[in-house]
C-alpha cells in the first residue's frame, strides 16, 4: 500500500479505535467501583426440618389388682388336693373380690351331670333372645328315654308325657334327670347349640359331650342301642363285655373326656352367672334359685354349709369300674350371711376312694372357705 493510501486508512480507523479504547477504560473504571467478589446465583433456601411429633394417648387408669387370696385357704386347698387318692381338681373364686385359689385348676376332668348346667344356660339364653319361653309345651316320648337316673320315664306312657320347658329344667337341675336333660338338649338345638353358647360367652375350657346316651355308651365300651333305655338292658350288656374292653374304654374316657372341663373355668362361669353377665336378670335369678333347690348331693358341698349360709349347686357322678369312679363332682355358688359369695368347683376325675371320703373332701373345701371369710 502507498504512503498516501496508508494515511487515508489510518485516518478512517483511528476514530473507531479511540472509541473502543474509551469504552474499555470506562468499563474498567466502572468495574473498579464494584465489589471484587464474583456474582452469586440466588438459590432457594432448603426448609428447616420440622421435628416429628409423636402423639401419646393418655394412659387409661390402671385397674386395681384384686386383693390376694387368704394364705390359709391356699395352703388348705393345696393340702387337700395333694392328700387325696385320685385325680382331683379344686377351684375357689371370690365373686366379690375376684381372687382365686386352685389346685390342678386347669386340668380338664369329666363333668358328667355338671354339664346339665350348660344345657340349662343355653335354654335360658334362647329364652332371653325370645326364641322360646319357659311355658312352651314339650312332649317326652319313649324314643326320648336315655339311661341311668331318669325318674320322668315312669310318666311316659302311650303317646308320651306332655310337659313344659320349665318342668324339664327343674327335673334336670334338681333331680339330675337324664331324659329331661336330653329332651331339653334336643329342644334347644343339640350339642352344637350348647357349644356355641359356651364359645360366645367365652367360658374357657368347658367341653360339651354328645349327649347322655352316646357319652355313657362310649365310656362303657358299647355302641348305643335304643333297647338300652328300658329296664336293665344297658347294665346287662355292659357286664357281658370283656374286662379288657371295659378298662380300655374307661381309661380312654378319663384321659380325654369329651365332656371334660377345668375347675377354674367352671368356677369362672359360675362367677359370671352370679354377677349377671351371662343371662338376663330374670333368667339369672331363675337358674340360681333352681340350683339352690337341688335335691341331689346333700352330703357333698351342701353337707358343710353352716347356718346362715346358702348354696346353689349341681352334682355329677360317672360310672364305676372295679372300685373306680370316672367323675364324682359338685360345683356351686356359696353365699355368706353378709351377701358375699364364692364359686366353688370340686371335681374328682378318677378315684378308688369310698364315697364318704369323696364327700369329706368336698365338705373340707367349703369349711375352709367359711373359715377364711372375713
Amino acid at each position: 500500500m502507498t504512503a498516501i493510501a496508508l494515511n487515508r486508512h489510518q485516518n478512517r480507523t483511528l476514530p473507531h479505535f479511540r472509541a473502543l479504547m474509551g469504552a474499555a477504560v470506562a468499563f474498567v473504571i466502572l468495574a473498579g467501583c464494584q465489589s471484587t467478589e464474583l456474582p452469586r446465583v440466588a438459590v432457594a433456601a432448603a426448609p428447616l426440618p420440622v421435628p416429628s411429633a409423636t402423639i401419646v394417648p393418655p394412659k387409661a387408669p390402671s385397674k386395681p389388682l384384686p386383693p390376694p387370696a387368704p394364705a390359709a385357704l391356699i395352703a388348705t386347698v393345696n393340702e387337700l388336693a395333694r392328700g387325696f387318692d385320685g385325680k382331683v381338681g379344686i377351684a375357689v373364686r371370690s365373686i366379690d373380690r375376684d381372687w382365686q385359689v386352685a389346685a390342678n385348676g386347669d386340668l380338664p376332668l369329666p363333668q358328667q351331670s355338671v354339664s346339665k348346667l350348660w344345657v340349662a344356660m343355653a335354654v335360658l339364653d334362647a329364652r332371653d333372645q325370645g326364641r322360646l319361653t319357659l311355658d312352651d309345651p314339650v312332649t317326652v316320648t319313649r324314643e326320648d328315654l336315655t339311661l341311668f337316673h331318669q325318674p320322668i320315664a315312669a310318666m311316659v306312657k302311650g303317646d308320651g308325657y306332655k310337659t313344659t320347658v320349665s318342668e324339664l329344667l327343674q327335673r334336670a337341675l334338681t333331680q339330675s334327670d337324664n331324659t329331661a336333660n336330653d329332651r331339653l338338649l334336643r329342644f334347644v338345638g343339640g350339642p352344637d347349640a350348647v357349644r356355641d353358647f359356651v364359645r360366645r360367652k367365652q367360658l374357657g375350657t368347658i367341653r360339651f359331650g354328645p349327649g347322655e346316651r352316646l357319652l355313657q355308651s362310649q365310656t362303657a365300651g358299647l355302641q348305643w342301642q335304643s333297647g338300652f333305655a328300658t329296664g336293665n338292658s344297658f347294665i346287662r350288656a355292659r357286664a357281658q363285655l370283656p374286662i379288657e374292653t371295659r378298662v380300655k374304654a374307661f381309661d380312654a374316657y378319663i384321659a380325654d373326656p369329651p365332656d371334660g372341663a377345668a375347675p377354674v373355668a367352671i368356677a369362672g362361669a359360675l362367677a359370671k352367672l352370679k354377677r349377671g353377665t351371662l343371662l338376663s336378670p330374670s333368667s339369672t335369678q331363675y337358674l340360681i334359685s333352681t340350683m339352690e333347690s337341688s335335691k341331689t348331693g346333700r352330703q357333698r358341698l351342701r353337707g358343710a354349709v353352716p347356718e346362715g349360709w346358702s348354696v346353689g349347686h349341681k352334682t355329677g357322678t360317672g360310672q364305676d369300674l372295679a372300685g373306680r369312679t370316672a367323675g364324682y363332682n359338685d360345683v356351686g355358688i356359696l353365699v355368706a350371711p353378709d351377701g358375699r359369695s364364692y364359686a366353688i368347683a370340686v371335681m374328682i376325675g378318677d378315684t378308688p376312694r369310698p364315697v364318704a371320703e369323696r364327700q369329706a373332701l368336698m365338705q373340707s373345701v367349703v369349711a375352709a372357705v367359711v373359715a377364711n371369710h372375713s
